[in-house]
């Protein structure tokens, strides 16, 4: 019954991790296309490569608002994610 126990608790722990780690913001200056597809509500892999290619050709972003000039990223996608994206500002 202890083993049970021990692999439970062992469960536990490394989901709460996992969520830790899931809730930690994107950098959207760093991120790659797999992690803006993975993390960011509508975000697929046509508008995860958007947002690459706009950052690769206009460079940093400034804030995240600047997300809006990346084509097919609208003001509800930015509403659903500001929790899940943030901006360096050392760039």
């Amino acid at each position: 019954m202890r083993t049970g126990k021990a692999i439970l608790v062992a469960a536990i722990l490394w989901a709460a991790s996992f969520a830790a780690i899931a809730a930690t913001p994107i950098d959207i200056n760093t991120a790659d296309a797999e992690a803006f597809a993975r993390v960011m509500k509508g975000v697929g892999p046509a508008k995860a490569a958007a947002i690459i290619e706009y950052r690769t050709q206009h460079g940093p972003f400034t804030s995240v608002e600047d997300l809006l000039q990346v084509r097919g990223i609208g003001d509800k996608t930015l509403t659903d994610n500001r929790d899940k994206i943030s901006v360096s500002q050392s760039q």
